[in-house]
C-alpha cells in the first residue's frame, strides 16, 4: 500500500495508539506497514506510537534510521545507548560523531553500579563473559536496557534489525511486541545489506571505522573478530565459533533470561560467601599436647 492510496482505502489508526495492542490490531498495522518504505514507516511511527525511543549500538542500520529521522522530524525519538564498558574505542568515537553531526543527546546506560571496566571486574571478575556468557549478556545489556525503559517511560523502541540478517530475524515483521509488552519497530526490516550500504554511502552517514578494517559487524571487542575469507554472513565475526549464538540478549525472552541470570548470580554469591566463611583449617595452629 503506497502513500498515494486514496483516503477511502487507507486504514486509520488511533493517534496515539492505545496500548496494549490486540493481536488483531497488530496484524492490521503490519499489513499496512509491510508495503511502506523505511522513511514512511518511521513517519507513521512518529505520528502514532507513544513513548517511542531508539535503542542503538550505532550499527549501520541504526545509523540509517537516525539519518532518516533527522530529515523527517525536528524532534526525533530520543536515543538510548547501552554501554557495556567493553565497546571498541572506535565505537565510542562514533557515538560522539553522531551526537555532533545530528545535534543529538544520547541516554547512556551502563551495568548497574558500574562506571568503568574496573568497577565491573571488581564485582564479577575478569573475562566474566568466558565464565558465563548468558549472565554476562544480561548484566551488561539486558538489565541496563530494562532500567532505561522503566526510568524513561519507554513504550516502544526503534531497532536496527533486518530479515536478511537471518537466524531469528528471518521472519521479522515491521512491528512486534515482546514478552514484556514493549513494542519493537523494525523500519528497515525488508532491506538487504546492499540497500543499507547504498544509503550510507549516498547520504554520507557516519560509520564505524572498523568496518573499513575487515569487520562486518561490531559489538564488544572481546566477542568481535574480523570476518574470515569467504565468510559472507552480514554479522560475520560476531561470536566467532559459536554457531548457536545469534543474539546478544536484547531480543530474546526477557523473563526467562532474567530468571536464569538471577539464579546464576545467587549461586555465585552463595559460593563466594561459603568460601569466606569456611574455616581456614590449613592455617590454624596445631594443638600440642604434653606426654
Amino acid at each position: 500500500m503506497s502513500p498515494s492510496t486514496s483516503d477511502a482505502s487507507t486504514p486509520t489508526f488511533d493517534k496515539p495508539l492505545k496500548l496494549p495492542l490486540s493481536q488483531e490490531e497488530l496484524d492490521r498495522i503490519n499489513a499496512y506497514l509491510r508495503d511502506l518504505t523505511p522513511e514512511q514507516i518511521l513517519t507513521w511511527a512518529v505520528e502514532h506510537i507513544p513513548g517511542l525511543y531508539q535503542t542503538t549500538a550505532f550499527g549501520l542500520t541504526g545509523l540509517v534510521a537516525i539519518d532518516m529521522l533527522s530529515k523527517i522530524t525536528e524532534n526525533p525519538p530520543p536515543l538510548i545507548f547501552i554501554d557495556t564498558l567493553y565497546h571498541f574505542p572506535e565505537t565510542y568515537e562514533l557515538v560522539e560523531e553522531v551526537k555532533k553531526r545530528y545535534n543529538r543527546d544520547v541516554h547512556v546506560y551502563k551495568p548497574h553500579g558500574c562506571e568503568t571496566v574496573e568497577d565491573f571486574e571488581k564485582k564479577f571478575g575478569q573475562k566474566f563473559w568466558e565464565a558465563d556468557e548468558t549472565t554476562y549478556d544480561y548484566i551488561v545489556k539486558v538489565e541496563p536496557a530494562r532500567r532505561a525503559y522503566e526510568e524513561l517511560g519507554v513504550k516502544a523502541v526503534i531497532t536496527g534489525r533486518r530479515a536478511s540478517q537471518g537466524a531469528d530475524r528471518a521472519n521479522l515483521q515491521p512491528l512486534e511486541v515482546d514478552s514484556t509488552g514493549l513494542l519493537k519497530l523494525n523500519p528497515l526490516f525488508s532491506w538487504t545489506f546492499p540497500f543499507v550500504q547504498w544509503y550510507v554511502d549516498t547520504n554520507k552517514v557516519p560509520r564505524n571505522k572498523l568496518l573499513d578494517q575487515g569487520y562486518r559487524s561490531v559489538g564488544d571487542w572481546h566477542s568481535t573478530a574480523k570476518s574470515a575469507d569467504g565468510d559472507q554472513g552480514e554479522r560475520a565475526g560476531r561470536w566467532a565459533g559459536k554457531a548457536d549464538k545469534t543474539e546478544c540478549g536484547l531480543h530474546v525472552d526477557y523473563f526467562k533470561m532474567k530468571a536464569a541470570a538471577e539464579a546464576k548470580l545467587k549461586e555465585k554469591t552463595l559460593g563466594e560467601q561459603a568460601k569466606e566463611s569456611a574455616p581456614a583449617a590449613s592455617t590454624a595452629p596445631a594443638v600440642q599436647t604434653s606426654a
